[in-house]
């Protein structure tokens, strides 16, 4: 249960920070869902009502949370994890599509977004395996089933379709780096990306003959004691172009048409201005006017209430995916400025709660929950800014959604609770 000593080692802190975060995005989604009709916060059939009583639920969850003892959450990691399993795989026959995505349970008065939850018992289940005396991550079978944790519920909301959450899943795979993983795996993912991109954008020549120059020189200027084998070398070349040549294959026959828009957009790959000035106002067109609005908040923005393309709803769902644009154009940069440096300072915090775990389970959902609030938040501002192609995933504490907000809260605040009991011992 949750004692007074509990309670004085809860890190505040975080808690304030979290809570920063937590009215900052009310306030935001207040401002760009307000209208003249009704101006009570507590009017539930408006958006900003309805985040209202998500903030409420997540307070109730949070209180349960931290009154559950700690070593629940590593007794039964493996029994929620199968739980938030099964509510991926109940989608494909009871969901409700949304936004053409299958994600959704209609509860009636609410909607539930189970990806959200599997986050915290993907986190769990993976941090539970790592932290078993019998695993050993340098062991390529504890590195494969360490690996299908991941893998398993990513192709579940994949095909809903909801490649966002995959990608957040996929972002675990730096607590198992942190763990002992050899970087070279991190490398060859590197690689890859940097492999697929530059094929899209130069072509299979250009980094044939580029690859092959690096690979020469290399061999030109290495040491004369160090060895390499030349079938390994020649192999991976040959594995390099094989893969370089299957690019504009899956792009253009595994993709689906506003994926290909959207990286034609973000590489500009589309040479025909016409067609590349088409992609810009349909897929293109939520960036291009959250580029707008941020612009226009200056450096000391607007003012509360007085966004003119916020009131305008210029920007389609500014009030969850863009609700970063909403931030710079009525606090301008010390807004948004603001909001980088409480994340950041969140972030940093947590890692220095989970350096100074004693439990390894703790340590390693600790760097779960930094993995995904991390992927979430340099995502979602990087794609608002225009940096990164339009995924769809929202920014933690602030974008509107119970679903979303209700799952961070209990991510977080699992993790607070293990901090909190860290110097005492469980079975």
């Amino acid at each position: 249960m949750l004692g007074r000593t509990a309670i004085k080692r809860i890190d505040w802190f975080s808690i304030l920070l979290y809570a920063l975060l937590v009215v900052i995005g009310f306030t935001n989604i207040y401002s760009s869902t307000f209208s003249e009709e009704s101006t009570s916060i507590f009017n539930f059939s408006k958006i900003y009502g309805k985040q209202l009583m998500f903030i409420i639920i997540s307070i109730v969850a949070i209180i349960i949370v931290l009154a559950l003892e700690a070593s629940f959450y590593e007794r039964f990691s493996s029994i929620l994890y199968s739980i938030s399993l099964v509510s991926l795989a109940g989608l494909f026959v009871f969901g409700k599509t949304v936004a053409g995505a299958t994600s959704w349970y209609n509860l009636g008065f609410f909607s539930l977004q189970p990806s959200e939850l599997a986050k915290v018992g993907t986190a769990l289940a993976l941090a539970k395996y790592l932290s078993d005396i019998q695993t050993d991550i340098k062991r390529k079978k504890d590195q494969f089933y360490a690996f299908l944790i991941l893998l398993i519920p990513a192709f579940l909301v994949i095909p809903q379709p909801d490649p966002g959450s995959a990608l957040v899943f996929f972002a675990l795979i730096f607590v198992i780096f942190r763990e002992g993983l050899s970087l070279i795996y991190l490398g060859l993912a590197l690689f890859t990306i940097l492999v697929f991109v530059t094929t899209l954008m130069f072509g299979t020549t250009w980094v044939g003959v580029s690859i092959g120059l690096l690979m020469a020189l290399f061999y030109l200027f290495k040491k004369k004691t160090t060895k390499i084998p030349i079938i390994p070398t020649i192999s991976f070349y040959a594995i390099v172009i094989v893969f370089s040549l299957s690019v504009n294959f899956v792009f253009n026959s595994v993709f689906e048409q506003r994926h290909r828009d959207r990286f034609s957009l973000w590489l500009r790959l589309e040479k025909d201005p016409k067609k590349l000035e088409e992609i810009r106002k349909t897929i293109g067109y939520n960036t291009d006017q959250s580029e707008k609005a941020i612009e226009s908040g200056g450096f000391l923005g607007k003012g509360f209430l007085e966004g003119t393309r916020t009131k305008g709803d210029f920007v389609p769902e500014q009030h969850s995916d863009y609700i970063f644009s909403t931030v710079g154009e009525e606090w301008g940069f010390i807004g948004t400025t603001t909001v980088v440096l409480l994340f950041t300072i969140l972030l940093l915090r947590l890692v220095f709660l989970a350096e100074r775990q004693k439990n390894p389970f703790s340590r390693m959902y600790g760097y779960g929950v930094i993995s995904i609030l991390f992927i979430h938040y340099f995502i979602n501002v990087g794609m608002v800014i225009g940096m990164l192609p339009t995924i769809g995933i929202p920014l933690p504490f602030l974008s509107y959604g119970g679903s979303s907000l209700l799952g961070f809260s209990i991510l977080l605040f699992i993790f607070l609770k293990l901090d909190a009991n860290r110097l005492n011992e469980w079975n």
